[in-house]
């Protein structure tokens, strides 16, 4: 039996996000880029990375950051992958 052994490097995103969604995103792009020149294979991004961490108590108003799958988001991060040929993950 043959085993086709690959390796695999995992780069983990840790940021400081801001209050400007575009900001953010713009500062995850970066973060993914520099994982890929660093040569992670599979990169991993915040799962709430285009917006200030909210979660410590419930705000209706907060509802609005949610976007549809695929959206805005989803859409420019599989452009980001597909032109960096690397798999990208949201952890949370």
């Amino acid at each position: 039996m043959t085993v086709n052994a690959r390796k695999y490097v995992v780069g983990l995103v840790q940021m400081r996000m801001g209050a400007d969604p575009e900001d953010n995103f713009a500062s995850a792009a970066q973060h993914v880029r520099e994982a890929a020149r660093a040569g992670a294979n599979i990169v991993c991004l915040p799962e709430l990375f285009r917006a200030q961490y909210f979660c410590q108590r419930e705000d209706v108003r907060l509802f609005d950051l949610a976007e549809a799958i695929p959206g805005p988001s989803t859409n420019k991060l599989a452009e980001l992958a597909r032109e960096l040929r690397r798999v990208l993950d949201l952890v949370g």
